[in-house]
Formats: structure tokens, sequence, C-alpha cells
């Protein structure tokens, strides 16, 4: 699929770019969950630009310096003297080297150097500052653990603080966009098919890819292709909140689940899991902003009367129907949840998963 929108995101980061080649060098954050297209982003804002590109994978420092080396050599024509084993006296160099040219320097998963070496981001800040005037370099830095990167910038005790000159955090495709990409694929596309491709992506850009390059532009076609026994949509949801908590995901998940079975008020939701979730409710809306309150319309302002809502759209159909039929995932019945899908879709007209 090629790429679309964006389009206000991209003139920004040319702009920041033009500043850190005519200037100094400019430190971008780009945030936002999985799947939203962060990398796709970056990439195309760095097209036909002397780019160097890090992929933070969980290798061991030592590793993943000389995988960087290689990269850094390839890519600005320039001799690294010796072996690095540590990231930053590769940034160290990068940043120098900043003071004789002009590049892109993006680091992926940047969060990632908390499960690696947590020192690197004071090291990082050290250089940053002695450098970040007399370089010209463009660094762009993302991640897709949203609290983790929010932390890294915005904690007034973190060695980064301050530090970014732009906090970019992407959204979903709104509708106009999902009706320009399903034109592209289907010409004759109906309402009907917009609200499938709404429901069950919730704009997010990676899973409307995967349906359209799959040929699925219709409700049927999208739940078919879902519930493939391959399908990367069966444990995506699970996937996204252990990256997002970890370990500690076991409370937020049963309450996200609990949210979609209609359990949507705090009693509601002790009374079904026997745990005080107060506390997890308040970090899920203020720090991960993964749900959301609601008051009841006739209700009074200040009423204790209030509902909790998952706000993205992709996690209420997949905790409503990937989770709540879990078993039928394990025994491998996916005709069954097919089936499940498609005939709750038919008598809500989609809106209820929506809602």
């Amino acid at each position: 699929m090629k790429f679309y929108n964006r389009e206000n995101e991209l003139e920004t980061l040319q702009n920041i770019r033009n500043t850190a080649f005519t200037q100094h060098s400019k430190l971008t954050v780009l945030t936002g969950r999985r799947r939203i297209g962060k990398t796709n982003l970056v990439v195309k804002s760095s097209e036909n630009v002397n780019t160097v590109y890090l992929f933070i994978g969980r290798n061991n420092e030592a590793d993943l310096c000389d995988k960087f080396t290689q990269i850094i050599t390839q890519t600005l024509n320039a001799v690294i003297p010796g072996k690095v084993s540590n990231f930053i006296n590769l940034f160290e160099f990068i940043m120098n080297l900043g003071t004789r040219q002009k590049f892109n320097l993006i680091i992926d998963e940047f969060q990632e150097f908390y499960n690696i070496n947590p020192s690197i981001y004071s090291g990082m800040q050290n250089i940053w500052d002695r450098f970040r005037t007399k370089s010209n370099v463009n660094l762009i830095v993302s991640g897709s653990v949203y609290t983790l990167m929010e932390r890294i910038f915005r904690d007034e005790k973190e060695p980064l603080y301050g530090r970014s000159d732009r906090i970019l955090k992407l959204k979903p495709f709104n509708t106009q966009v999902l009706k320009q990409i399903l034109s592209d694929f289907k010409p004759d596309y109906t309402n009907e098919d917009l609200l499938a491709l709404y429901t069950f992506t919730g704009g997010i850009p990676k899973y409307v890819e995967l349906f359209m390059d799959n040929g699925s532009t219709d409700m049927d076609a999208m739940v078919d292709f879902m519930t493939q026994p391959d399908s990367p949509f069966l444990d995506e949801g699970k996937t996204l909140l252990i990256q997002e908590f970890g370990k500690k995901y076991g409370n937020y998940f049963s309450i996200r689940s609990a949210i979609a079975e209609g359990n949507n008020t705090i009693s509601a939701i002790e009374n079904k899991l026997s745990i005080n979730v107060g506390g997890h409710l308040k970090r899920l809306e203020e720090d991960y902003e993964l749900i959301a309150k609601k008051r009841p319309i006739l209700a009074k302002e200040g009423t204790h009367n209030l509902r909790y809502e998952i706000t993205d759209h992709f996690l209420r159909f997949w905790f409503r129907y990937f989770e709540k039929y879990s078993s039928l995932i394990e025994i491998s019945n996916f005709k069954a949840l097919a089936n499940i899908i498609k005939n709750d879709y038919m008598t809500t007209q989609g809106m209820r998963i929506v809602k």
C-alpha cells in the first residue's frame, strides 16, 4: 500500500530538518501506539536526504554497536577507528561528524535502551549538550511504548528532560483518509465497506494496509481474513498490551476485558475481578490514555456514576471478540468465530462494535 496522509507531519519534519541543517542540531521525538506508522513516516520524510537509520533491537550493546558501525560507515562514508562496543562512544562520533556533515539520524524504538543499558540516556544528554549548537544533525527518535517515551522526555527526573525541540504523537487515520484508501482499492466501495474498515481497524494504518494488500475490502472478506489460522489479528491486542505494560499486564488486561464486556463502572469491574481497581483505572486513563470516563447524559456535574470506555477502537473490537471467544481460537474453530463476528455485525450494523 502506498503512503497516505501525514502531510502536516511531513511538513513539520521538513521544517525541523531545514533548521537543523542551516542553524544547529535539532531533536524530534515521534510517539504513537504500535502499528501507527512511525517508521513509515520517518522513512518517507527522509527520502533523498542523507540518513542514518538505527533500529534498537533487544541485542547486546556491543552487538548493536557493531551493526551500527557498519551502517554509519556505509551511509556517511566515514571511518570509525577501532572497535566500538558502547553506544555512547558511537553517539559522540556521530555528533562530532555532524560538525562537518549534515544528515538525519533516526533512532527507532528508542525506549529499548532501558532494557539494554539505561545509562545511555545520561550519556547522550551530556554529548547532545556539548555538540548541539556546533553540529548539523537532524536527530529523530521514535518509540512504540508511549509511557516510556513520555517518561524519557517529559519526566524532569530523567536526563533527557527538556532536550527535545518537538514531540509529535501520531494519530490514527480519520474517515476521510479511509475513504481515499478504499476508493483506490475499490472505486465502487459502499458506506458499509467504509464502516467495516473503520470498525475493524480504528484507522490504524498497518491494519488498513493488511486488509488492502489482501484484497479484503468488504465486511465478509475482512472478517474471513482476520480469522485465518495465521492471522496477525488473533493475538494483536495481547501483544500490544504486553509491549506497553510488560510483566504487569495481567490486571490491566482483565480490566479492559471487563470494560469491553459491558462492566464499565468501578463497582461492576471490581465485582467481576474481585480486586480494587481505582489505582489501575487512574493509570490507564491518565498515564496510558487507553480508557476514558464517560458521564451519563442526564447525570449532574460531579456525579460518581461514571462509566469507562476503551478509547482505542481496534482494542474495543479485539476484546469484544478475539479475547471473549479466545476458547474458539484455542481449538482452532475459526469458522465459528467468524460467524459470531458476522452475525453480530449484521445485527447491529457495526455500531455496537464501534461504541
